[in-house]
């Protein structure tokens, strides 16, 4: 049991922390339409994207520059590209994460020939991620861009390649709920207790126990109480336990608790970005404690907990918590606990711990909690 009352001051630490910045180098090579008169080239860039914001688009600036030749001539013009674009990032598909993006810009040439105009476009692409590290991944990216080209439409095809490097962090550290912690009486010596009761030891409310030893000081004449003061037959913590077995006294009203009257709900804190399911390193920390407590006390299960935000569609949010609930059963059974002891379910978006109108709120309400079921 007083295993039970440590858990949730070891599932206190650092939150989920997501990237608020990328900046991507890209190399590449542009395949013109044909009337444009210009030879396929190389390409150089740079893209910037902001992830700071509770957005399913991310904003992204990307600048692409090239100097290319005019067919069938020894003339050449650079080509500078600039754009902003919206950028969606799907969920991790094995060891990638796909992402669609689309936006305009406009291109300028220093030379004009075959009736080449600077003039805005319209751009489209697809590419995906392959992480490396937390912050470093490949990016590879298509991206088609149509240009009103002197009353005609012309179009260019990049294909890019870069090293995404991502950096900042987007949410602050959740606050920790605060546990109640068990009252455990360190031993003193007597000379210290006798100097003790005589200053401070009387019966204020009249129920028999001295001042000292009395840990319900406000109960009253003649009620029954036991030795510490506390009615034999009362439910002080209002947790649907009575004090005379209630082994936490101190737990909060409606708090989920055993028959022993300590709490078996634990917020595991793990944390999740929007409309994600996978597990950062400080997470993962948590994760191991937990897992050392079930196969340390073999005597219990867990009932594993997915939750969302209240952002998007209700049924997608119900899918997205299952794989959150489902991946950290295969976390917890890959580190040693039996996977028959482990149930996992998908709560969706309800049950909130906090408002969904902030980003600090939906980052609380974006979380894993376990049951503990004594078996």
């Amino acid at each position: 049991m007083k295993k039970i009352l440590l858990i949730p001051a070891l599932m206190l630490s650092v939150s989920a922390m997501a990237a608020d910045y990328e900046i991507t180098p890209v190399i590449g090579y542009n395949i013109a339409e044909g009337n444009l008169g210009i030879e396929n080239q190389a390409l150089v860039g740079i893209e910037a994207q902001y992830n700071g914001f509770e957005s399913v688009l991310k904003p992204e600036l990307s600048v692409l520059y090239t100097n290319a030749e005019y067919e069938d001539t020894d003339t050449s013009t650079n080509i500078y590209r600039i754009a902003l674009n919206g950028v969606y990032e799907y969920e991790k598909l094995g060891f990638m994460t796909p992402l669609a993006k689309i936006g305009f810009g406009y291109e300028t040439l220093n030379t004009h020939l075959v009736e080449n105009e600077d003039s805005p476009f319209v751009d489209v692409g697809v590419g995906a991620k392959v992480p490396f590290t937390e912050s470093i991944a490949l990016k590879l990216e298509a991206v088609y861009m149509l240009k009103n080209n002197d009353n005609r439409w012309d179009n260019n095809l990049a294909l890019l390649a870069g090293i995404n490097i991502a950096f900042g962090a987007s949410e602050q550290k959740a606050a920790p709920v605060a546990q109640e912690k068990p009252i455990v009486a360190e031993p003193v010596k007597e000379e210290v207790v006798a100097e003790a009761a005589v200053i401070v030891d009387g019966d204020d409310d009249k129920d028999g126990v001295l001042n000292s030893a009395d840990a319900c000081p406000t109960s009253n004449a003649g009620d029954k109480v036991d030795a510490k003061g506390c009615l034999v037959d009362g439910d002080d913590d209002q947790d649907g336990v009575l004090n005379s077995v209630d082994a936490c006294p101190t737990s909060k009203a409606g708090e989920k608790v055993d028959a022993s009257g300590c709490a078996t709900l634990v917020n595991l804190h793990v944390k999740f970005d929007n409309a994600k399911y996978t597990v950062d390193a400080p997470s993962k920390v948590n994760i191991q404690k937990f897992a050392n407590f079930l196969t340390t006390n073999t005597n219990y299960s867990a009932k594993i907990m997915g939750y969302t935000d209240s952002v998007g569609n209700a049924q997608n949010n119900q899918k997205l918590s299952q794989k959150r609930a489902n991946i950290i059963k295969e976390m917890l059974v890959a580190k040693g606990v039996e996977a028959t002891k482990i149930e996992a379910i998908g709560m969706g978006e309800a049950a909130p711990v906090a408002t969904n109108d902030t980003a600090e709120g939906r980052a609380q309400n974006r979380r894993i909690e376990a049951e503990l079921i004594k078996n």
